[in-house]
């Protein structure tokens, strides 16, 4: 069966996109999803140790967020908002550029916040994206931990950066570790120490991977064929560890159990590779997941509640009904008992446990 684009789509009122995080972070609700029922129930996240079993392997993407966001202006006055994308091997920055249709190559533009900081232009790469060089020269990481801003979702308002300081500690998972995402694992927000302690009580195994979430994560789908839908590459690590953890586990039947939809990209990417086996490797993903794809190396997905006609939703259509047809039609019911029940959505958003 052939699921052209729009049929991704639902009606979600404006006032349940969250947002601000849900305080503590455990707090948020957690509808748990039965595949093979077709049903639901909700709970709150407190209960997931309760709801796994031992055994259970977690797979949690230990990306940590960059504040990427910064605002320039360039000598005539013009006010440029941007985004930086990741560093590449010469040194030089990807930058997405808004309101830059007049720059030009060589151009220096100078940060909101420090008139001494530049970001000099060196190529423009199509569709807002630039290749650039702070200058003075500088880390990526250095330069944006003092100027930038917290890169969040164009759907959650900010009337002025004085809560930055607050969603710089809170779109972060408390086990982020690798710096280069410009974009939280959303569905990691809701961990805290205590149930991590309460997971480990219950015999249920921790073991981590990276994505650094990027553009390829949120840029639309643009053409009713799926097929024809190319994401943007993301860099990736599955590691020598993880990579025992999950072969170990699947030896004995222990289900794997994603924690959002990065760490599932990544588990299948390389399941991909090497015939479905688990191996360490590293590398640049595109891998676009929408039914009815096969499900190699996850059994069980931990997410949140996703945009209409967005790639993230695509993925939990298929997990839903791997190889099959239906996913869509039982994740569409969930989403409008969600709605019923005033879940709240996206990036600050509600959970869910598809199983």
């Amino acid at each position: 069966m052939v699921f052209p684009a729009n049929t991704f789509n639902y009606l979600l009122p404006e006032w349940l996109i969250a947002q601000a995080p849900a305080e503590p972070r455990d707090s948020s609700r957690l509808m748990v999803l039965s595949r093979a029922a077709g049903r639901w129930r909700h709970k709150t996240f407190r209960d997931l140790p309760a709801l796994l079993r031992q055994g259970d392997l977690l797979v949690m993407n230990n990306t940590k967020v960059i504040p990427a966001k910064f605002t320039c202006r360039r000598d005539s006055g013009g006010r440029i908002e941007g985004l930086f994308l990741h560093a590449q091997d010469d040194g030089s920055w990807r930058v997405l550029l808004r309101n830059a249709g007049r720059c030009r190559c060589g151009e220096i533009l100078r940060f909101h916040g420090d008139e001494n900081q530049g970001l000099e232009l060196l190529e423009d790469q199509g569709q807002g994206q630039w290749r650039a060089v702070p200058s003075p020269p500088g880390p990526a990481e250095t330069i944006l931990e003092a100027l930038g801003a917290t890169p969040l979702p164009p759907y959650i308002k900010r009337p002025d950066r004085q809560e930055d300081a607050k969603d710089r500690r809170r779109y972060q998972t408390v086990y982020a570790a690798r710096l280069g995402a410009v974009a939280a694992p959303t569905a990691g927000l809701h961990f805290t120490p205590e149930i991590f302690a309460a997971l480990e009580k219950k015999g249920v195994e921790t073991a981590y991977v990276t994505l650094h979430v990027g553009l390829g994560t949120f840029a639309p789908v643009k053409s009713d064929d799926l097929s024809q839908h190319q994401m943007h590459a993301e860099y990736y690590e599955l590691g020598e560890s993880a990579a025992r953890q999950i072969t170990a586990a699947r030896a004995v039947n222990r289900r794997i159990l994603a924690v959002g939809t990065t760490s599932v990209r990544v588990m299948e990417t390389v399941a991909a590779d090497h015939g479905g086996r688990i191996v360490a490797q590293s590398g640049w993903t595109r891998l676009f997941l929408h039914p009815p794809a096969e499900f190699r190396a996850t059994d069980a997905l931990l997410t949140n509640f996703h945009l209409p006609g967005s790639t993230l939703l695509m993925l939990a259509a298929a997990f839903c009904d791997p190889g099959g047809a239906g996913g869509l039609d039982l994740l569409l019911r969930a989403y409008a008992e969600a709605v019923r029940e005033e879940y709240r959505f996206f990036s600050y958003g509600d959970a869910m446990l598809i199983e």
